[in-house]
């Protein structure tokens, strides 16, 4: 929780800290100067790790001549569009002040923000093709929604250039499992191979930076591109926990819907209990809570059998080792009740949550299952899954 973070902070020795923040920024000003206009692109998820890697960069380049700004910065944002909306506001507002405030000051700087492709939304898999609520056994949301996505811009850019940097705000305190998976693919040297994306390199400025020292940087220094810190204080106090960061991998898939309270998408029904949104209502955002209330009924009818086809979209039956019948997809009508619920909690709410192409798109891919469904009419096959 952030307050107690704050508020109970012990205080790196100054010695310390200034020593790790003037390491980290030689470290960028000497991977930047190389003799090569390789593109950088910084992972940018406007939590507090990739906040701090954006801040040194952005003061870095600051401090350079403009005749050594020669290098490409790309910083990249992913959007599932189904962000919790306090969130989602939030990271707006910032990528548009570091927009404005590194064209003004003259920077090589682009922001982009990534989106999953149009038929591979959150509402067009799981009312389109009635995928059932992500699980932790059948978590199919983050390959399409965040995976995907950012891993195409960068595999782009890797196909214009020949090679990219990723910066990302990778910690080794951040948990035991980013520790191991930090050592796993380190090899002692600055830049590190991306495990999945060839042709991307991985520089992680902060890795060895603390908490508190994240946050007592954050708290002692404004931002170089305007404005201050003080909203992601606040978010993070009232969220109670941490943001999910860019995911690149599947071996980062753990990083959405753990156990720990993060920030990210408000459908997510990989948790048993969204704590984050609990702790936006609680702090005053009263409408996330028809949000999280939708998202609780998401979680609750995702095994009912008669919600349920018993093939999957494919017209295969899939059965467990005990004999016992794995459920497809939603039934069409399932879908329909969603798609209604959802509408009604998007009027209450007075905010948009589906888009009217995803709309077009659901009903299409329904049109397209209810003639399969007449085609195979008498034949027990009933559609498919996801």
């Amino acid at each position: 929780m952030l307050d107690f973070v704050v508020s109970h902070i012990e205080e790196p020795e100054v010695d310390n800290l200034d020593r790790k923040l003037e390491l980290a920024r030689a470290d960028i000003r000497d991977e930047y100067l190389q003799n090569h206009n390789t593109p950088w692109i910084i992972g940018f998820s406007g939590g507090k790790d990739s906040t701090l890697v954006l801040q040194l960069v952005v003061e870095t380049l600051l401090e350079l001549p403009p005749s050594d700004r020669r290098r490409p910065v790309h910083v990249v944002s992913n959007d599932t569009l189904v962000e919790a909306p306090v969130v989602a506001d939030h990271v707006e507002r910032v990528l548009l002040r570091v927009r404005n405030g590194v064209e003004a000051m003259h920077l090589p700087v682009t922001v982009v923000k990534t989106a999953p492709k149009a038929d591979q939304t959150f509402w067009v898999n799981l009312i389109g093709r009635g995928y059932p609520s992500p699980s932790r056994t059948f978590r199919w949301c983050t390959d399409r929604m965040k995976i995907q996505p950012t891993s195409h811009y960068i595999k782009n850019k890797v196909a214009e250039s020949g090679q990219v940097i990723l910066l990302l705000g990778v910690r080794k305190e951040e948990s035991a499992t980013r520790a191991v998976s930090v050592n796993r693919y380190s090899n002692g040297q600055r830049l590190n191979d991306h495990n999945d994306l060839q042709g991307c390199k991985v520089f992680r400025p902060v890795v060895n930076f603390t908490t508190d020292e994240v946050w007592q940087t954050l708290l002692q220094r404004r931002p170089p591109w305007g404005g201050s810190h003080r909203e992601l204080i606040t978010l993070y106090r009232e969220g109670q926990g941490a943001e999910c960061p860019l995911v690149l991998s599947k071996d980062d898939a753990p990083s959405c819907g753990t156990s720990s309270s993060r920030f990210g998408c408000w459908t997510c029904t990989v948790v048993v209990k969204d704590r984050s949104m609990a702790g936006f209502i609680e702090a005053g955002h009263a409408n996330h809570e028809q949000l999280m209330d939708f998202r609780d009924w998401l979680a609750e009818i995702r095994n009912d059998p008669d919600r349920r086809m018993a093939r999957r979209r494919s017209g295969r039956a899939t059965h467990l080792p005990d004999g016992s019948l794995v459920p497809g997809p939603f039934t069409l009508a399932a879908r329909r009740e969603i798609l209604d619920r959802l509408l009604e909690v998007e009027r209450q709410s007075g905010r948009e949550l589906i888009s009217t192409d995803e709309v077009e798109t659901i009903k299409y891919l329904w049109a397209t299952d209810a003639a399969s469904v007449m085609s195979t009419a008498g034949s027990g096959n009933e559609g498919g899954e996801a």
